[in-house]
């Protein structure tokens, strides 16, 4: 199934104004610190056009009067002026960058609960590399917005206006020839802008397709070595990296015709400031020190004009990376909670399946009948009673277990637990009381005892030592160098598969849950793990309901009740005797693995 057309790439290029809003919007907490940033901002927009007014007053009034005296005030204001400047550059700098960093904290955080609270469902069909460009460098990129963005947008546009106001000031004429390379300059950076907004777009997409491959293939790189495919995935790797590198070289171009169109822009209006100001000053109608402040504030003019187009640059690769974080904040597929949940406080462990019917396509095409993947299925499960599901691959085991945790929701009919309705309770509370151990282990990168406790603080190490004894973990545990401390590495790389599987039942019962879930979780690992697994489970299953989903039928003939599941129905229910004395699918199933079993110890 290909991934699905982000939507920002159907909007037409432009600044978006909401968009913007929405991005200042996370500085609002903030806003007394962005306020006195502002303020700095503002008071060392207005020394910078000060200085040349000052190289006025020093020609004109104490140079060519040959006053010493007032030349020094004069350098001593400049020097003052200069320092003032500085202080205030440094001081608002470090502000700005503080204040952005504790809105990217903000974004993230946001980003990350949003990921957390959507159901299996939004995993589905969403990339993992895609997920951790979102997390990572789209919310990166609004960084330079949220610290000194805003504050030095608005400080170059009132420099822009404490320049044109001392201009006007020295000389009406002299200003308006100055203005007369702006429309050319507000020409070049409109088509500059509308450029640089399509290719910072596509940027983004192109980074968030290079992340999606390498976050797969890296993780896979086991079956690619397998089925030597490294040549095919290498020449993939470089269409995706070619067409992120052609992206980077279309806006560097843009970036390659701009900046020197500005400079040429800025050094015509320098050379008309110098035509027509040196006429006039050969004229006696100007002096020599007002020439040169013009010519001055003819560089500074365009100046901060660069700098907004620098900074609108950073704004559209803010634009491009938010218009995708706020897609993604959008897509809203978490579980839907009660406004008035009930209270539990422990279950006692019934659990009633009332006509469920459930498919994970819930937009068939038009005329097409949904792909049920469990029909009219109902059963009970009475407390401190073990039941198995067995049946084919695709038969719906798995599914059961998803809609009991909620992990998706269903689309007809009732689950119960203790006779109430599982939509009606919190879903923190429905699986504390559910402890879930999966055939595919997944372990954090840390230590046995963080990936048994998950840093609950409620569970001591009394209760973590005692749960490892009772599974029989502790053996092999007290033989590792560092004990509980010992790093399981990135997905317990350090750990056997077996060894793994124990630490999952470790970890499930330490939470003392009511029902105990288990998927397949003793079909991959060695008989002398499954008989120390068996054996521990008399004590880990008492006085507990569980369900068992299991392929090999051996591990589960003392269930009270087994589930014979087949295309999505339930088509059998009894105890192991009961059905084979059905002489139905799970006599056909039974007797299929025990041929296999005399055939494997023959063999």
């Amino acid at each position: 199934m290909s991934a699905p057309k982000d939507e920002e790439d159907k909007k037409p290029p432009g600044l978006d104004g909401k968009l913007f809003r929405r991005i200042v919007s996370y500085l609002m907490p903030y806003k007394g610190w962005v306020a006195l940033a502002f303020m700095l901002v503002l008071a060392a927009a207005f020394l910078g056009p000060l200085r040349p007014k000052l190289v006025q007053i020093a020609i004109d009034n104490h140079i060519v009067q040959g006053d010493m005296d007032g030349l020094q005030r004069i350098v001593i204001i400049l020097i003052c002026v200069l320092v003032g400047e500085g202080v205030l550059s440094f001081i608002n700098g470090y502000l700005t960058q503080w204040i952005g960093q504790q809105a990217i904290y903000d974004v993230r955080t946001r980003v990350y609960r949003h990921i957390q609270k959507q159901s299996l469902s939004f995993f589905d069909r969403t990339p993992i590399g895609k997920l951790i460009t979102r997390t990572t460098s789209d919310v990166e990129s609004l960084s330079d917005v949220l610290s000194a963005g805003v504050v030095t947008i608005l400080g170059n546009m009132f420099r822009i206006l404490f320049i044109a106001m001392f201009m006007f000031s020295l000389n009406w004429v002299l200003a308006l020839v100055t203005l007369t390379a702006l429309p050319l300059m507000i020409y070049v950076t409109f088509w500059f802008r509308k450029k640089v907004r399509v290719q910072y777009r596509e940027t983004r997409k192109q980074v968030a397709r290079l992340h999606s491959f390498l976050q797969e293939h890296i993780t896979g790189m086991s079956i690619v070595q397998l089925f030597n495919r490294e040549k095919e995935e290498l020449r993939r790797f470089k269409d995706i990296n070619s067409d992120h590198r052609q992206a980077q070289i279309r806006t560097i171009f843009y970036f390659a015709l701009f900046w020197p169109a500005v400079d040429i822009i800025a050094s015509i209006a320098t050379g008309l400031v110098l035509w027509v100001g040196g006429l006039r000053a050969m004229d006696n109608v100007l002096t020599v020190g007002v020439l040169i402040a013009f010519i001055q504030y003819a560089r500074q003019f365009f100046e901060p004009i660069r700098n907004l187009s620098d900074q609108y640059n950073t704004l559209q690769s803010a634009m491009a990376g938010a218009e995708r974080i706020f897609g993604l904040l959008g897509e809203d597929h978490d579980i839907k909670e009660t406004e008035n949940p009930v209270d539990i406080d422990r279950f006692n462990g019934t659990i009633e399946f009332r006509n469920v019917w459930f498919t994970y396509n819930k937009e068939p095409k038009e005329g097409e009948e949904p792909n049920w993947i469990l029909k009219d299925v109902s059963f009970t499960v009475n407390q401190g009673e073990t039941c198995a599901i067995v049946g084919a691959t695709g038969a719906g085991k798995t599914t059961i277990i998803n809609l009991l945790l909620r992990f998706y929701e269903i689309d007809k009919g009732h689950i119960l637990v203790d006779g109430i309705d599982i939509t009606t309770m919190r879903l923190a509370d429905l699986r504390r009381h559910i402890g879930l151990v999966l055939q595919d282990v997944f372990l954090f990168s840390g230590s046995i005892e963080r990936n048994i406790t998950l840093d609950n603080p409620e569970i001591d190490e009394a209760a973590m030592r005692k749960a490892a004894k009772l599974i029989g973990a502790d053996g092999f545990i007290d033989k590792l160098e560092a004990g509980y401390a010992h790093d399981v590495r990135e997905r317990g790389a350090s750990l056997s598969h077996g060894q793994r599987q124990l630490l999952s039942f470790v970890r499930a019962l330490v939470y003392d849950p009511s029902i105990l879930v288990l998927d397949e979780a003793t079909s991959s690992i060695d008989t002398e793990t499954e008989e120390l697994i068996q054996h521990a489970m008399e004590h880990l299953l008492k006085g507990r309901t569980s369900i068992v989903i299991a392929h090999r039928l051996s591990t589960i003939q003392d269930a009270d009740t087994i589930l014979v599941m087949h295309r999505g129905q339930l088509r059998e229910k009894g105890s192991h005797q009961e059905l084979l004395a059905m002489d139905g699918l799970y006599r056909r199933l039974y007797e299929l693995q025990y041929k296999e079993q005399e055939q494997a110890q023959s063999a």
